[in-house]
């Protein structure tokens, strides 16, 4: 039998078919966690969130809506950061599986993400000018069926048996998988030990990290950025996860101004990223070996507009780098909101 999890209830969806209102993208919802809550009993309250994001944002993805894709997305890289916050707490096969697992989908969904950003961001800015070049028109053209051929993959993913196995593993894993019965000391005692002190641990550690690789940002190469990046966006995740251990309004201040800073700083080194990404794009699509005068024409027309695409993209490497380095300056003065 086809069951699949669900999160609305059944007067919600009745309302949702009476009003002929189409699925709409639904971001995260805040995790309310104490100071007292278990590391155990913390990690299931933001692993159900991140599940319950995943699963609302299914019917909007079906449906066409690209920013349902983006924050089915956004939901798994959330629930992976979490499983990277609690990582010595979630030590066993099944976990493992599960990590197999959230890498596949997110893999399926990728492309079409992707592709979606180059075009809005990058494509559209010079077809919408005049006059826009040669082949620019037929690139256009190609990029937006491939973007169409991404996106029907990830919906036949999103719609797979594995995927609905996949959800419901979770669901199952994260109530009563096997790292909740482990029977060794030190695992029970991570489990149990309240979240405050783990948080405030693991918060400084990350930071600290993001300090020491901001201090020598300019010599970084591309790779370097991304990883940064990684980095900010899960202590970004970690900070929203764990804003409940940490009452108190000098404490909420704090965050916000913690985390307004280091959304600037991810943002910009995003926007390197997505460069180096494009990049890759423009080269895959020429790389396409045409058989006919006519195909091997066109090719010619998009390998320029593509090369057109890129130079722009590279061009903005300094401006966006300084940008990065602003951010980092502003973030590194943000006072900690943990103790």
């Amino acid at each position: 039998m086809p069951v699949q999890l669900a999160v609305k209830s059944k007067a919600e969806r009745g309302y949702t078919l009476i009003a002929g209102e189409a699925p709409q993208p639904v971001k995260a919802a805040p995790v309310a966690l104490t100071p007292d809550c278990s590391r155990q009993a913390a990690f299931q309250a933001i692993a159900r969130a991140c599940l319950r994001q995943l699963v609302a944002n299914q019917p909007a993805t079906l449906g066409g809506d690209p920013e349902g894709l983006h924050q089915m997305r956004v939901a798994l890289r959330r629930l992976r950061a979490a499983v990277s916050l609690f990582a010595d707490m979630l030590v066993d096969p099944q976990t493992e599986e599960m990590k197999t697992q959230f890498k596949w989908i997110t893999q399926e969904l990728g492309p079409a993400r992707e592709l979606d950003v180059f075009i809005k961001r990058v494509v559209r800015p010079v077809t919408d000018g005049k006059p826009n070049g040669p082949g620019v028109a037929v690139l256009a053209k190609d990029l937006q069926r491939r973007r169409e051929e991404a996106f029907a993959r990830a919906c036949a993913a999103v719609e797979s048996t594995r995927f609905r196995n996949l959800v419901l593993d979770t669901a199952c894993w994260i109530e009563a998988g096997d790292w909740t019965r482990n029977p060794e000391d030190f695992s029970r005692l991570l489990r149990e030990q309240p979240i405050v002190g783990a948080a405030a641990d693991e918060l400084r550690r990350r930071w600290k990290k993001i300090l020491k690789a901001g201090a020598q940002l300019e010599e970084l190469d591309p790779q370097r950025r991304h990883k940064m990046r990684i980095q900010a966006k899960k202590l970004r995740y970690a900070s929203e996860f764990f804003a409940g251990a940490f009452p108190g309004k000098k404490a909420m201040r704090r965050r916000n101004g913690f985390v307004a800073g280091l959304e600037k700083l991810q943002d910009a080194l995003g926007d390197l990223n997505d460069i180096a990404v494009h990049e890759g794009l423009s080269e895959q699509i020429v790389d396409v070996h045409d058989a006919s005068g006519k195909q091997r024409e066109g090719r010619a027309k998009k390998a320029f507009a593509a090369g057109r695409l890129s130079g722009r993209e590279e061009a903005r490497v300094a401006s966006v780098l300084k940008d990065a380095e602003r951010a980092y300056r502003a973030f590194a003065e943000a006072k900690p909101f943990w103790p």
